[in-house]
């Protein structure tokens, strides 16, 4: 038949990082693309003993339809640790499990965004949330991220000139793609910012367990708990297979995405919330984290040693202290599409920085992960990527 589909979706392009995998799943290519979880230290036989469990105590009730809302204890057990890291008290009836936090944004996309209306966003910003937001057909409005965190002054200077904006869009821990964090300062002068202007704030924080330098920050929604979604994902510190994250919302909005969760899937998947509390429970988080922290420390510590080694002048990086990402700024005569092809010739790859701004004349950017490469793969491929940015200077 003759192809169809609805307006809203004509223009929304596939996920260019998924395309940019594809090139590097050759195994001869050293890969600093993928912004995966190191599979080594998944918990392989922690998960294989909880799933028995489940099974053997539960049987046939463990395989059935659930509530939308997700699974009790593990909502209880969300709410226990932020109240532990964070002294932030929340009502698990505020917490709906999700099918990743992916599916948060789309949920979240749905039940507040209008076509045309203003939607404040980081620049460079979280590609899954540009892409699960122009659904929606929004007008983006990018605010610059620095070495503290958001633009305050950027974001004032819009605010007061006058914006359709009510919602705004941020990873303030180890932001995917620059592994920037916002300062504590940047935090409370953004919090008060959003009660006055009465401004709504996606804080999505998949990576902030993942700190291995200096204390622990708390999140924005501590700070203006009525002005904030907070979400969280699992797939980072335990598994990304099981798909859970969830989203901790104010009592206004949780019936509104209630109702859009029930009309998507009814509830995620219910078995692998049972599996998940129950790991949870048996096994200790915090050790497990320490694991994944020592590893990742040390293979962002060798990126960022061998980029000082090889690196030409007139380059730039961030120096995140957790998370997964580090942003490189090219000279601005450099485009990371064209190093990408070069990088290609030398058998090592990365993601350019293009799509994840919504301006597309920025070029000069790349995001480098360093969760899945060793200390002495990540020399070799450092060397191969700045023999070819030397010969596009």
């Amino acid at each position: 038949m003759q192809p169809f589909f609805a307006q809203r979706f004509e223009k929304v392009e596939p996920s260019f990082i998924r395309e940019i995998l594809k090139v590097a799943a050759n195994p001869e290519i050293i890969s600093f693309a993928g912004g995966l979880p190191n599979p080594h230290l998944f918990p392989v036989k922690a998960i294989e003993q909880a799933c028995q469990d489940v099974l053997r105590e539960q049987g046939a009730a463990a395989l059935q339809y659930a509530t939308t809302e997700g699974f009790a204890p593990l909502r209880q057990y969300i709410a226990d640790r932020y109240l532990s890291r964070h002294g932030m008290e929340v009502n698990p009836d505020n917490i709906l499990i999700t099918s990743g936090s992916q599916q948060a944004l789309d949920l979240l996309g749905k039940v507040l965004v209008n076509e045309g209306q203003d939607l404040i966003i980081e620049e460079p910003g979280y590609l899954g949330a540009i892409q699960a937001f122009s659904v929606y057909q929004p007008n983006f409005k990018p605010i610059t991220l620095g070495e503290e965190g958001l633009d305050l002054a950027a974001l004032d200077a819009l605010l007061e000139q006058g914006t359709s904006a009510r919602l705004l869009y941020g990873v303030p821990n180890f932001q995917n793609p620059s592994g920037v964090s916002y300062s504590r300062a940047n935090r409370e002068a953004l919090a008060e910012r959003l009660v006055r202007h009465d401004l709504l704030m996606v804080e999505d924080d998949p990576y902030g367990e993942l700190r291995f330098e200096r204390e622990h920050l708390p999140p924005i929604a501590k700070l203006a708990p009525h002005n904030t979604v907070l979400l969280g994902s699992f797939s980072k510190t335990v598994v990304p297979a099981f798909r859970l994250g969830w989203m901790v919302v104010p009592d206004w909005l949780r019936k509104k995405v209630t109702i859009a969760k029930q009309a998507t899937d009814l509830h995620s998947n219910a078995f692998s919330q049972q599996v998940l509390h129950r790991f949870l429970c048996d096994n200790s988080l915090d050790a497990h984290l320490e694991k994944i922290k020592e590893v990742y420390g040390r293979q962002r510590a060798a990126m960022e040693a061998a980029l000082t080694r090889h690196c030409p002048p007139g380059v730039s990086y961030t120096r995140p202290e957790g998370g997964m990402f580090l942003w490189l700024t090219l000279p601005s005569s450099v485009s990371a599409m064209a190093l990408f092809d070069e990088a290609i010739k030398e058998k090592v790859a990365f993601v350019p920085g293009a799509p994840f701004y919504v301006r597309p004349e920025i070029q000069n950017t790349l995001r480098l992960s360093f969760s899945c490469v060793d200390e002495a793969t990540t020399e070799e491929g450092i060397q191969r990527l700045c023999r070819a940015l030397a010969r596009m200077l």
